[in-house]
């Protein structure tokens, strides 16, 4: 009789094995697990020799992916890393950009630091590409080390000793023919010094050039991003071409360098030559905008002309008894002094310009730059623009005021006693003084009444009239005259017992006793 075996038969045990064996062969040598869905993208570096397969790649220093391979881009010196990005980095949008960027001193090597674009882009499909103008690679001691040669550093010192003497030097009686009356005899660096003389008016012109690039519609500056961005991409898809662009515009430089005697005459004679386009231009950039406007909004009506001359053919016919004398030409004849008087009008409306320039004129330079300047009242100063400081006394003032009664709004003043007097002026309640003792002297009110009213000449316009100061007309320091412009201590009313002061180096700002205190 055959006895029972305990275990498991050895074809069974092989046949595990085997699996087993096949298994973890496969898992040793796939890039893939089975039955799942990566994701991913690739990236074009000039240099990527930083990079190496399982690097991380992160999004805000979150891990969302790591490299998977890295190889060379097509037959050219750039390479191509192949990054597989997990669902937290999605999407990644066709505006994404890709830096390599070194990792903690503890960590070592370097990382991909990914930006996965704006919100509204189109995300890359899976195995899509970003192009090298949108990676970055760190840059080295050795490439920093190597940029400022010595033939590179003789050329930029040559370079700057030649915009020296070009600055400090005076033209000659030659030069002197060619240039402005204004500037004759002049150094380059007075010249330039003169020239920021004129640059209000340049700077208001680049000011509404500015503004007109916001364009005219909602979505112009967007479109007109997006379409450099397709610009962008254009170059990168067709770099050869690029190359070659470049190649023969250094050889269009190197031939203007040939020509250097006649280019430099033909840039001395560039500044008569753009005065005289300058008028030119001005002429036709008056005549342009009615023109363009006109062009614009006739040109429906032109496509639409000939229907409309068909179709016009029987009105007409009943038309032209309306604009006889006896009707059409009477309507005009009542309207002729409207007309007229409208003209008078507006020729009038110039002198208001005018003045509404004036006004603005002195609101931007003389009374909000008054309004900007911070007094300095010593240590109780502010710190904060004068114009600031009159809204939070407003505010002060209405936190003071807020009790009231049936008499209408108080104030309270809680004042410890004291053996020196203190006395207000008038107030609005009571039309009388009001009295109090303290324990410490009254120095000065703070700040002081001017010594000096600002200058004013009422012959000239407003903004003509320099700025004032604040700070000049005011009295800061102490009162014993250790600091210019100090306000003598006051004196008390006689008979209630005043006292010299005791200290000067304390100051009392004057809304501790309210309007008038002395």
């Amino acid at each position: 009789m055959r006895g029972f075996r305990s275990g498991m038969s050895p074809v069974r045990a092989g046949v595990i094995a085997l699996v087993i064996i096949l298994v973890g062969t496969f898992f040793a040598f796939s890039k893939d697990i089975p039955f799942t869905q990566t994701y991913r993208v690739q990236a074009v570096f000039k240099n990527s020799n930083l990079i190496a397969p399982r690097s991380p790649v992160r999004i805000a220093g979150i891990d969302v992916g790591k490299v998977i391979e890295v190889g060379q881009y097509k037959d050219t010196n750039l390479s191509v890393v192949t990054m597989e990005i997990t669902d937290n980095g999605r999407p990644v949008g066709e505006n994404a950009t890709v830096k390599v960027r070194q990792r903690l001193f503890l960590e070592g090597n370097f990382f991909l630091d990914l930006q996965p674009g704006t919100p509204g882009a189109e995300e890359l499909p899976d195995g899509g590409m970003i192009p090298v103008t949108q990676t970055s690679s760190p840059v080295q001691l050795d490439q920093v080390l190597t940029t400022l040669q010595a033939d590179t550093r003789r050329s930029l010192q040559d370079t700057l000793i030649g915009f020296g003497e070009a600055l400090d030097s005076e033209p000659t009686e030659e030069e002197n023919l060619d240039l402005d009356v204004d500037v004759q005899g002049l150094t380059g660096a007075q010249s330039l010094n003169k020239a920021f003389e004129t640059a209000i008016p340049a700077l208001k012109g680049s000011a509404i050039s500015a503004e007109s690039l916001q364009g005219t519609e909602e979505h112009d500056l967007s479109r007109m991003v997006e379409g450099i961005a397709g610009i962008s991409r254009g170059l990168a898809r067709n770099e050869n071409q690029l190359s070659e662009l470049l190649t023969d515009f250094n050889t269009s430089m190197a031939a203007f360098a040939s020509r250097a005697p006649q280019l430099e005459e033909t840039v001395r004679l560039l500044g008569p030559t753009a005065g005289n386009l300058r008028k030119g231009l001005a002429s036709i950039d008056a005549a342009l905008p009615p023109t363009q406007a006109f062009s614009r909004d006739i040109l429906p009506g032109v496509r639409e002309t000939p229907i409309t001359a068909v179709a016009a053919e029987p009105w007409l016919d009943q038309a032209l008894p309306f604009f006889s004398r006896q009707e059409l030409g009477a309507l005009l004849d009542d309207i002729s002094p409207a007309t007229r008087d409208l003209a008078r009008g507006t020729h009038s409306s110039r002198d208001l310009v005018r003045e509404s320039d004036d006004f603005n004129r002195c609101i931007t330079e003389v009374i909000i730059p008054t309004g900007n300047i911070k007094v300095d009242d010593g240590e109780f100063s502010s710190g904060t623009e004068n114009y600031k400081e009159f809204w939070h006394a407003v505010a002060g003032q209405a936190g003071e005021g807020g009790g009231f009664d049936g008499n209408g709004s108080f104030l309270r003043l809680s004042v410890p006693g004291g053996a020196r007097p203190l006395t207000t002026g008038k107030t609005n309640y009571t039309l009388e003084p009001l009295h109090a003792n303290a324990t410490l002297p009254l120095l000065r009110t703070s700040p002081a009444f001017p010594n000096k009213l600002p200058p004013l000449q009422r012959g000239k316009p407003c903004h003509a009239n320099p700025v004032p100061d604040v700070n000049d007309a005011s009295s800061i320091g102490p009162a014993d005259g250790s600091r210019p412009n100090a306000a003598a201590p006051p004196v008390p009313p006689k008979g209630l017992g005043a006292q010299p002061p005791a200290s000067a180096s304390r100051l009392l700002p004057l809304s501790s006793f309210g309007a008038g205190a002395q």
